[in-house]
């Protein structure tokens, strides 16, 4: 998991700088994944003075900078002191485990079809951030003794790092945005906003929650440790799925793209009405691109296993010792040669929700080697991706064209050759592979009182792209 901070031209969309650093994830417990919040911050820090370091290099004034975008991984959930500015324990990252039990006694008290997904459009899962701040409030003593004085503060990331960037302790603003809400289980997508009975339900105090804003407006401006963009608004917020979205200029009904990073995430927009899936797949909110602008909805399908199948083979295995090498191991033989690999190593998302499978490698012959180890890895995310796009074409009865795709896993040619075929429709890679920040500038750029970056379709600049073709006969196949 890294932490980036990318500089945007706001008339080209042209990419002027980009500075990343890794944030290091603890594993304390199995299933257990958790990160540092103060980690986060000071890596924030850092990308934003190397960045301002690489732009003087260039000759760009620093003082261009008009607005700052944040996106962040949705989900991952923190507490914090609002009086001392400390977290109160670490972050629980989206794919941690450890409310299962929670969940399930969740699942028991109300048995049969949970109304609540009708409010949320989401499942009740370990995935979403309400069951992780019960968690928080039910065994961390820190944060129930700050819940019971009146001194806790919830967020995802965005919130966290808003609220720190704008002052902290010292009149900090504490906020977030509809995408990132939409990913508690506490909003109700209808309403927009907090949901009373949501939040008894989970037994949650609605005073530790975040004000609740739209993607693109000022929420405050960045303070002084923030060095040479000291004073400029922060005015763009959306969780890293809707950021690539925007990102990847999916604005129409029916326009669909896949983020192929730790996990695969699907989102396919289908306009200004929620979807309800029949077919296992998430309802959230894509994108609220200013206050007076009506909510843009999604159907999303998750994957909780993509890119981490990728370390699992170089970490746990070591049949590979840096990811480049699995795309040459898979080329080398083609083919799986009937070795099929299911990497449920956090249970399996969409369209199963079933947190208890787990994974296995099957199909193995005296035959196999590492390398169709390698191709069946592959081919796993591939396939999963498809289960998606099958259900998401029956939800929503938009037949897809052809797929946008991003994230770090789209560099591997022979992945996106190999989802093109899977898929039986054209895989789209923009050439500029930062389209999540890029949805995140685009959003602050926007945003009333910035007005440096028109989102008219007409304004919206053309981005350059490789397109790879199925090359298998479709025949009875067809998405």
């Amino acid at each position: 998991t890294c932490l980036s901070n990318t500089v945007f031209n706001a008339k080209t969309a042209e990419l002027l700088s980009h500075h990343q650093v890794e944030i290091k994830q603890s594993f304390p417990k199995e299933g257990w994944v958790e990160e540092d919040p103060k980690e986060i911050l000071q890596s924030v820090y850092e990308c934003m003075d190397r960045t301002c370091e690489k732009l003087t290099q260039l000759n760009i004034d620093i003082s261009n900078i008009k607005a700052v975008g944040v996106t962040n991984q949705r989900e991952t959930t923190l507490v914090w002191d609002k009086e001392t500015g400390e977290p109160l324990y670490n972050a629980i990252v989206w794919l941690d485990l450890r409310t299962q039990s929670t969940v399930e006694r969740l699942i028991n008290k109300t048995p049969g079809r949970n109304k609540n997904h009708l409010k949320t459009g989401l499942p009740i899962s370990t995935y979403f951030s309400a069951v992780k701040l019960r968690w928080l409030m039910d065994n961390v003593e820190k944060v129930h003794e700050a819940v019971l004085s009146h001194r806790a503060m919830f967020g995802t990331v965005d919130s966290w790092l808003i609220w720190c960037l704008t002052g902290g302790k010292k009149g900090g603003v504490h906020c977030t945005d509809v995408t990132n809400a939409s990913r508690t289980m506490l909003f109700n997508i209808h309403t927009m906003d907090w949901d009373l009975e949501l939040c008894k339900y989970f037994d949650i105090p609605m005073e530790i929650l975040p004000k609740v804003r739209s993607s693109s407006e000022i929420y405050g401006l960045m303070v002084s440790k923030s060095g040479p963009l000291t004073g400029v608004p922060i005015s763009g917020c959306l969780g890293d799925q809707s950021a690539a979205l925007v990102g990847q200029m999916c604005f129409k009904d029916g326009q669909a793209k896949n983020t192929y990073g730790t996990g695969c995430f699907l989102l396919k927009n289908v306009g200004t009405k929620p979807v309800m899936s029949d077919h296992g797949l998430l309802t959230t909110v894509a994108y609220k691109l200013g206050r007076d602008k009506p909510a843009c909805y999604a159907l999303e399908g998750s994957v909780a296993i993509a890119g981490a199948v990728v370390r699992w083979l170089k970490d746990n295995l070591g049949i590979i010792q840096t990811s480049t090498e699995l795309e040459k191991l898979a080329a080398d033989v083609g083919t799986s040669y009937g070795c099929y690999f299911v990497p449920a190593f956090s249970g399996l998302y969409a369209p199963y929700w079933e947190p208890s499978a787990r994974g296995i490698i099957c199909g193995l012959t005296q035959f196999t080697n590492r390398s169709h180890l390698a191709f069946a890895a592959l081919e796993a995310v591939c396939f999963q991706t498809r289960e998606i796009l099958d259900a998401m074409n029956q939800d929503s009865g938009i037949h897809l064209s052809q797929l946008q795709v991003d994230g770090g896993m789209t560099s591997n040619r022979l992945l996106m050759q190999l989802q093109a075929d899977i898929l039986c429709i054209p895989v789209v890679k923009p050439s500029m592979p930062e389209t999540t920040a890029l949805g995140a500038a685009m959003a602050a750029g926007a945003a009333e009182g910035v007005s440096v970056w028109s989102l008219n379709p007409e304004d919206l600049t053309e981005v350059t792209s490789e397109k790879f073709e199925p090359q298998i006969n479709p025949e009875g196949n067809g998405i």
